[in-house]
Formats: structure tokens, C-alpha cells, sequence
């Protein structure tokens, strides 16, 4: 498989997804956001129900209320990074909604007003803890097979894992879990619809377990930088984006840490199995 690709959305158009899901993509573009984040809106009785508010960009805000027309029931946060975060405290002065998030906020900037714990349920949706790209991550799953992955399992790229909030062993653990489960499809927090859940987050895995290979390939040579892997490993890596592989890079070091396959003298890491 491939990572999934779409032309550059209408700025403020709905998009349908599925019966009573549609998303609006914030304006927010970039090397880690695609085309931006994805803002999904969920029918229910007497109102909406908004994932995600999305980055603190005015234009986006008033796309959701145009679109709902102001009728937000309830916010559901996926995690606290703040391209996903920034726009919710001006969607809950708008609307007076709730906003529901996992218990142990990542971030002193949020507490959710309905805090969640992994199996909680908010109407017909059941919060699955999936820790790895962040220590708050929920995704979203609904009985008919319909989850949203949000930035755990996105369809553009594989998922930023940074430390020390981001956890590579979690991460594994976190595929892994929707792995094991049958669903029809994943809604990303940036990026297409995913129609092969399992190949896809196999793939995804398959992904992580080889660079996790080529990194203690490369340390069983001798020792290495989190900085000297990015070079040798990211062949013709732009100089902005190393910054990023290199805490990728140090996640995976982390996670053949706690496995006792490696263990560093400041910033140089050794081979010990």
C-alpha cells in the first residue's frame, strides 16, 4: 500500500463522508497538516456535534457555524495538539457546547468539560485511548465500523510520534489495538477517508518496524546520533524537516531503550543486545 493523496479541498466547502458526517478542512496547510486539519461535523437530534474545531483561524470558525448554523451540541477533542485545540475556545463562546476530551489533559491549557476515559461513551461513539502520537490521543468508533483515527492513523502520512509527550512503544501498542478490531472505515485528522482499515494500519506498522530495523542495523555498526541516523537513514531529507526525523528517530531509540536493545551516553546511543 501507499499513502492516500486528494486534490487541495474548496477553503470552508462541506464535504460529505458518510450518512450524517461530512468535515470541513481548516485553512491551515503545510508539512504537517496536508492540505489542513480536518474538522468533522456529526448530525444528531436537534444539533451537531463538532470534532475537532481545528486551528484558532476566524475563516474556519465561521465555516462550522455557517454550516451548523450555530446549532453545536457537543465538542469532541481528539487530542490537544493545537492545530486540533486552538479554534475551541471560540466554538464554546459561540455555541455554550461542552467539550469532551480525555481526562488526563496533555496540554495546562485545557481541561476537558467532560472528561473522558478510555470505553466512555458520548451518544452512539466510544472513546478508544490510543496513546503514541500523543499521551491524550482518543479516537472515536461508532458500532457500524465508522472511527475516527484523528492523527493516530492518518491517510496522507505516517504519524509524527515526538518525545516526551509523543511515545513509540505506545504508538506500536496503539496500531496494533486497531488492528485487532474489524472496522469499515477510519476518518483522519488530516487527509482522505481510509476504506482498508486493516491493510492500511498494517501497513502503517510495517512502516514503523522497518525504520525501527534500519535504525538498530545502523547501531549495531557502531554508535550512533539520533542526528547521524537522520542522515544516513533520511537520504536527501529537506534541512527543515530533519528537526522532526530526528525526534522520530529518538522515539524509536526509546522504545530499543525500553526494550533493553540500546542505551545512550548523552546524545550518543549504543547497541546492548
Amino acid at each position: 500500500m501507499t499513502f492516500l493523496t486528494e486534490p487541495e479541498p474548496v477553503r470552508g466547502a462541506v464535504l460529505p463522508i458518510a450518512p450524517g458526517i461530512s468535515r470541513i478542512v481548516a485553512p491551515n496547510p503545510g508539512g504537517f497538516t496536508y492540505h489542513g486539519t480536518n474538522t468533522y461535523l456529526i448530525e444528531e437530534d436537534g444539533g451537531y456535534t463538532v470534532l475537532d474545531p481545528g486551528p484558532d483561524i476566524d475563516t474556519h470558525l465561521q465555516a462550522i457555524l455557517k454550516a451548523t448554523n450555530g446549532r453545536v451540541r457537543k465538542i469532541l477533542l481528539s487530542h490537544t495538539h493545537t492545530d486540533h485545540l486552538d479554534n475551541l475556545p471560540a466554538l464554546k463562546a459561540a455555541t455554550g457546547a461542552p467539550a469532551y476530551g480525555f481526562h488526563a489533559s496533555a496540554v495546562p491549557q485545557f481541561t476537558p468539560d467532560i472528561p473522558l476515559h478510555d470505553g466512555d461513551t458520548v451518544g452512539p461513539w466510544t472513546a478508544l485511548h490510543t496513546p503514541g502520537h500523543a499521551s491524550d490521543h482518543l479516537c472515536f468508533a461508532r458500532s457500524d465500523g465508522i472511527v475516527f483515527t484523528a492523527d493516530h492513523i492518518m491517510s496522507w502520512s505516517t504519524s509524527i510520534v515526538s518525545p516526551p509527550d509523543g511515545d513509540m512503544t505506545a504508538y506500536f501498542a496503539s496500531l496494533r489495538r486497531m488492528l485487532a478490531r474489524d472496522d469499515s472505515l477510519h476518518l483522519p485528522g488530516h487527509g482522505p477517508p481510509i476504506t482498508e482499515t486493516r491493510p492500511y494500519a498494517q501497513f502503517l506498522l510495517n512502516h514503523r518496524q522497518q525504520r525501527e530495523d534500519a535504525i538498530a542495523a545502523k547501531l549495531a555498526i557502531g554508535p550512533q546520533t539520533a542526528l547521524a541516523l537522520v542522515d544516513a537513514l533520511y537520504i536527501g531529507l529537506a534541512d527543515r524537516l530533519k528537526p522532526a526525523a530526528v525526534r522520530s528517530v529518538t522515539a524509536h531509540l526509546h522504545k530499543l531503550r525500553d526494550e533493553g536493545r540500546a542505551s545512550a551516553n548523552g546524545e550518543v546511543w549504543h547497541p546492548t543486545a
